[in-house]
């Protein structure tokens, strides 16, 4: 069993369901792995693509690691006053635009292709 379904199992209710799908959604990607880090469920490819971030009232945020260098054509993708992550909040499966989500995901493994990831973090 992989770490990301142990984590999903333990959740409850509309954020287990709601975390499966996205789980399985990411998943359906070649060479995409998940990992838990910083005890949640972490997506990669040659880097950190994205994670699901569990929230109060049932609720999971998508979030795009590097999500400040993705086009968010789609305008769904929210910075909720964060500089270089960006994510998504999904209440319900029937709530997720899966063909929208799909893209950014595309985008998202493209970029992780094809531009190494710079830390933006001060060296000391």
């Amino acid at each position: 069993m992989d770490a990301c379904l142990d984590y999903i199992y333990e959740r409850e209710g509309r954020q287990q369901e709601t975390m499966f799908f996205l789980h399985h959604l990411i998943m359906s990607y070649p060479e995409v792995t998940g990992k838990i880090r910083f005890k949640i469920p972490f997506y990669f490819r040659k880097s950190w693509i994205c994670y699901l971030n569990p929230l109060k009232q049932d609720r999971v945020e998508l979030v795009f690691l590097r999500g400040n260098e993705l086009s968010n054509e789609q305008g769904l993708l929210e910075s909720r006053g964060r500089k270089q992550v960006l994510g998504l909040i999904i209440e319900r499966v029937a709530d997720i635009p899966e063909e929208a989500l799909h893209e950014i995901l595309q985008e998202a493994l493209l970029l992780d292709e094809t531009i190494a990831y710079a830390s933006k973090r001060r060296k000391i």
